[in-house]
């Protein structure tokens, strides 16, 4: 049920938009919550980006500071962005803001019109610059407080170094007026941000139904179906012109499987090839077979795949699932419930595309990028979904690539780096980029060094990328060259006015998730249990594959690492460690068995173990950690610990 506070606040706002003849500042904002708008074209624009990126095509990107600025004035103080025209700066991130001041100076003002410290863009403390619109989470801190001018914006920083940034824009048609930034905030934009903090502040289902359920004309269907491997059923159909403005699946725990092998289709019109032809799992968000995105307008969440992306269609519409038969299992039959929410107004051709979701599954290839999307037409680009994993295990060096996009056959964005893109920063470190977590906009899928794979979404409501002719997206994997071999699941949301004709054929083989033969335990994100009496200290010790512990230990005492994520098996157990003056006895153990026999890691000089077999090990759901005792004397009790590696046994 929608609220009726809400409902006057949407009219009251709505009300106000529509009677204005300029561009402002709500123009602006109620795109947050005005999804119905998401269709909706925004001809003859022009959006960018401004970024650190490294120009010469190294991975660099802002290290030093060479790319972080466009020029240094006399003063010392560095100019980061420049644009002429009529437009807004609707994005601003930073994995690494400082206290130095930013000035906006907008339009002719000889003065800055906002001077602040670069934090507080992202801090809360300074209004309108407030959550959830503007914050820091997953290492990355993100502004999306619209900045608009009339003629033109220049950001200086008094800082003497700049490092990453990425810094969003759209350019408005020409003899576009808007009303430019002020730090005068008005009711209309307290109220604007307010609704946005109201509808945001709830489950990701509920506030995204509010949304889609504000119209008095909605209407829903419910279906309820069994479906066995090699089964296809229809789920909604209208032979009328209209819109989906939502779909509900449950539960959500059925699509939770390595087997990604029930798919959704949606056709529009008479178009023959499905505006979404995907796997369930990898449309809502799911990642490495578990639930995993909870964003504003899709994911899973209650045990409910939800999306709320608006879809208008010109005369008919159908929805289908199909199940798609394993070679190597026996798949069970499942229950599912499917609702769609929708109304009886058509597409406006003029004025709106339709929807369409573009999954690319593959293994990438040497020396190029990974293709979220390469198509001709006229629409926007509104959200991208990844899954990562690296072919070869040990850090995830693959996520070092940036993501660039071509417009109109233009470079009009190019990143700073795989999870820059997705709004966040420094992965692999603790409490940044170290697990997944969803927020509205954009977040994290996973993380996982064992497994080396990763992934993340964001979704573009008021910087939709908006094209005339055509747009190409991709992102590298690695640093340089696209050198780092791993697979790319990726799922494209946009609008288009045509069918873009892009299908990949869902397989038993393109829709099962990996699960690689050789994994590797880090002591960095390990979840490890201290014996007592033990110490132990993080250090770079193994620049090229994260962190070590160094370990001080008493005699008999025990680290016991556990190994919940890894699948049930028979493993080689491989220990990777460093010989070491001072260095103390140790042995592998699982539980009270002992897998290995006493080794000394003492020695003269330092020398690095790499990979040493220690053992056989068999996990189960029951018995799956390994436990490192030491035997020490009072001159021998260090222990420099860099890895375990299981190496899956042949059946």
């Amino acid at each position: 049920m929608k609220s009726p506070f809400l409902c006057m606040i949407f009219l009251c706002i709505t009300t106000c938009m529509y009677a204005q003849k300029t561009i402002t500042v709500v123009d602006e904002l109620k795109q947050f919550y005005n999804i119905s708008d998401l269709p909706a074209y925004r001809s003859n624009t022009y959006s960018a980006e401004v970024s650190s990126y490294d120009t010469t095509g190294g991975n660099n990107d802002g290290f030093g500071g060479e790319y972080s600025f466009i020029k240094r004035n006399a003063d010392s103080s560095l100019v980061i962005f420049d644009v002429k025209g009529a437009g807004v700066v609707n994005r601003i991130w930073t994995p690494t803001p400082t206290h130095d001041t930013l000035d906006f100076y907008i339009d002719d003002a000889k003065q800055p019109t906002l001077s602040i410290n670069y934090m507080d863009l992202f801090s809360g403390k300074v209004y309108p610059f407030v959550q959830p619109i503007c914050g820091n989470q997953l290492g990355g801190y993100y502004c999306y407080y619209p900045i608009l001018f009339q003629k033109h914006c220049v950001i200086i920083s008094r800082g003497k170094k700049m490092m990453f940034h990425q810094i969003g824009y759209r350019l408005y048609g020409k003899g576009t007026i808007v009303q430019p930034f002020t730090t005068n905030i008005n009711n209309d934009v307290k109220n604007a941000l307010a609704f946005i903090s109201s509808l945001w502040n709830n489950s990701e289902v509920n506030k995204a139904k509010a949304i889609a359920l504000n119209n008095v004309d909605a209407k829903a269907t419910d279906t309820v179906f069994s479906i066995k491997p090699g089964d296809m059923k229809q789920a909604f159909k209208l032979n009328t012109g209209g819109r989906i403005t939502g779909i509900e699946i449950s539960p959500s725990s059925s699509f939770a499987s390595l087997y990604k092998n029930i798919i959704i289709q949606v056709f529009w019109d008479d178009e023959t090839t499905p505006a979404i032809d995907c796997p369930v799992a990898d449309f809502f968000g799911f990642a490495f077979g578990k639930p995993s995105m909870q964003g504003l307008l899709i994911g899973s969440e209650n045990n409910i795949c939800y999306s709320f992306l608006p879809m208008p269609f010109d005369k008919k519409a159908r929805i289908e699932f199909s199940y798609l038969n394993a070679k190597d299992s026996v798949l069970p039959k499942i229950d599912l419930h499917a609702k769609v929410y929708y109304t009886l107004q058509p597409r406006n051709a003029d004025k709106e595309g339709k929807f369409y979701a573009y999954r690319n599954s593959k293994r990438t290839k040497d020396g190029e990028p990974h293709v979220f999307l390469n198509i001709q037409g006229k629409g926007h680009y509104v959200g991208s979904a990844l899954q990562a994993q690296g072919v070869k295990t040990g850090m995830t060096i693959f996520f070092e690539g940036d993501d660039s996009t071509v417009i109109d056959n233009e470079m009009r964005f190019h990143g700073t780096g795989s999870e820059d893109y997705f709004n966040g920063g420094w992965y692999a470190l603790l409490n940044r980029w170290d697990s997944k977590l969803s927020l509205p906009l954009h977040g994290a899928l996973d993380y996982s060094l064992a497994f080396a794979r990763t992934g993340g979404y964001r979704f573009y409501i008021t910087d939709k990328m908006s094209f005339e002719k055509s747009i190409y997206q991709s992102i590298e994997h690695g640093g340089e060259h696209n050198a780092v071999p791993a697979l790319y699941t990726s799922v494209s949301y946009f609008y288009c006015d045509r069918s873009p004709q892009l299908a990949l054929s869902n397989t038993t083989e393109n829709t099962r998730v990996y699960i690689p033969d050789t994994i590797n335990i880090y002591p960095q994100f390990s979840n490890v249990v201290l014996g007592e009496d033990i110490d132990v200290k993080t250090v770079w010790d193994n620049t090229d594959e994260g962190q070590s512990f160094d370990i001080t230990a008493i005699d008999n005492s025990l680290l016991k690492v556990v190994l919940g994520d890894i699948p049930a098996g028979n493993y080689k157990l491989f220990i990777s460690y460093a010989k070491q003056p001072h260095g103390c006895d140790f042995s592998l153990w699982q539980r009270q068995t002992q897998l290995s026999e006493w080794q000394s890691s003492s020695t003269t000089d330092k020398q690095k173990i790499k990979e040493m077999f220690v053992g056989n090990i068999h996990i189960t759901e029951l018995n799956n950690a390994a436990t490192i005792q030491f035997k020490t004397t009072a001159d021998n009790n260090k222990f420099l610990w860099t890895k375990l590696m299981l190496v899956k046994a042949i059946e």
